[in-house]
């Protein structure tokens, strides 16, 4: 017969395993102990290599402008496009990026000439102007990738470069004396182009005298002395006997240099008084919170030396400077051809997903990186220049990313960042943490600030490789 349990008599419950507790539990003694932490974890933070790579100028004034030699500039920007379902038209102000349009402002001409253009589709290996035939139309590639090749010395065929959406052919079409195609352009890629036929800017040109004398004038400066890199040739002369006549020169300079402003990344930090008087062992919480805002404003600071669109590098690059990849994915010659574009090319900077991709094109030819020392660290190298990376520089939807390399450095006339250092209430280099009060709340705000920007001294010192394939697909 069993025996009811009254509430004056409550059944025992025995410990796991059937044995009475012997000693004080794990759940009870935690109540007495002290626990160990860690800072508080943060997931945004990246090695921030382009930040610890640059080197930094002191900018006192706030502003750094950038001296350079006369350029004479030649006009070899991007066009740029209008989508209408499968019909394309070009913005008619992107025509004075054409060498001799460059700063020709008058819109009604210029819209007079877009609306001449044709709308065109090119297969793979379809020709648009062939090598030898008379240059008569003028080329603008919307979409897709074009090869420019050329008869070689001995006969064979040689490339001569590659053009993608936005480059365009033929500018010297709208010369009084074109000439004929110095090379043949084919089609990589399904293409869609807008050609210009050369009459249809004769007839324009006919109504527009402005037209007539601007192209008169680029002509003109076209044909004034110029070294290579375009700037204004010095007179000199070497290797003569006897007593000639020496030249005499001048080094002409830009007159209107570029100048670079300091950008800033701001937020307010807000602390609650109690919790900074109370509770802040064995951690200081105003100092942890400031670390960590700090922590997101240089992320953001180098993102936006990457991406901003004033400053950011990607979008600083000169156009002479600036690549294809030869077939999607970044192959080692197209690496080569990249560090081949500039003197003493100091690092390579690349999404992750992209050095990926250019591992998987040197495993499929055999070949490994080398490997650099950078602070300490083994770095993944090509030709002895580090690939850095740089999660900051954008992989599109379509699976496309660029890598840049650039020469770095005041005295090797690089790429530079620059900051004020100084600055009242500073708490690292050009970061200041300023106090801005307490309100009704008892809410303590710090106003966090960060000066800096970059400049690309020369052109050559910035190149990039774009539409970098970076899927993981294997052929």
């Amino acid at each position: 017969m069993s025996t009811a349990v009254t509430p004056e008599q409550p059944e025992q419950q025995e410990p796991t395993g059937g044995h009475a507790q012997l000693s004080l539990g794990i759940a009870a003694a935690r109540n007495l102990a002290t626990t160990t932490k860690s800072v508080p974890q943060m997931q945004g933070l990246s090695s921030r290599w382009l930040i610890r790579m640059l080197p930094w100028v002191q900018v006192s004034g706030g502003t750094y402008r950038v001296n350079r030699r006369l350029v004479y500039e030649v006009g070899d920007g991007r066009v740029t496009f209008v989508q209408e379902g499968a019909r394309v038209r070009v913005v008619p102000a992107e025509l004075a990026e054409l060498p001799l349009l460059r700063g020709f402002q008058d819109r009604e001409a210029l819209r007079a000439l877009a609306d001449w253009f044709e709308q065109r589709e090119y297969e793979p290996g379809q020709v648009i102007a062939r090598e030898g035939r008379t240059a008569d139309h003028v080329h603008l590639i919307a979409h897709g990738k074009v090869e420019k090749v050329a008869t070689g010395k001995y006969g064979e065929e040689t490339r001569r470069g590659l053009l993608a959406d936005g480059g365009f052919l033929g500018g010297q079409v709208l010369a009084p004396e074109p000439g004929d195609w110095e090379f043949t352009a084919r089609a990589l890629t399904a293409c869609t182009v807008l050609a210009l036929p050369r009459q249809a800017y004769e007839e324009v040109a006919a109504r527009s005298e402005a037209l007539r004398a601007h192209v008169r004038h680029r002509r003109g400066e076209q044909e004034r002395p110029r070294n290579k890199r375009g700037e204004a040739d010095i007179a000199l002369t070497a290797g003569h006997t006897g007593e000639p006549v020496i030249p005499g020169t001048f080094v002409d300079y830009e007159l209107e240099p570029r100048e670079y402003e300091l950008s800033v990344a701001q937020t307010v930090l807000r602390v609650h008084s109690r919790v900074a008087d109370l509770y802040n062992d064995p951690m200081n919480q105003v100092e942890q919170q400031l670390r960590l805002t700090i922590e997101a404003l240089r992320e953001r600071q180098e993102h936006e030396l990457v991406n901003n669109r004033d400053f950011g590098l990607l979008h600083n690059v000169d156009y002479s400077q600036r690549i294809q990849t030869h077939s999607g994915p970044p192959t080692p010659d197209d690496m080569d051809e990249l560090l081949s574009m500039r003197r003493q090319t100091k690092y390579f900077f690349a999404h992750p997903k992209a050095i990926a991709a250019f591992g998987r094109e040197c495993n499929k030819r055999g070949l490994s990186f080398d490997t650099a020392d950078v602070n300490g660290h083994r770095i993944p190298a090509w030709r002895g220049v580090p690939i850095l990376p740089c999660g900051k520089i954008p992989v599109s939807e379509e699976g496309t990313s660029s890598i840049l390399a650039m020469r770095t450095g005041e005295s090797a006339e690089g790429v530079i960042g620059l900051r004020q250092t100084g600055i009242p209430d500073e708490y690292e280099p050009g970061l200041n943490v300023r106090f801005m009060g307490i309100n009704d709340q008892a809410v303590i705000s710090y106003l966090v600030s960060t000066y800096y920007s970059a400049a690309v001294l020369v052109p050559d010192a910035l190149g990039v490789l774009e539409n970098v394939e970076v899927s993981g697909a294997f052929s």
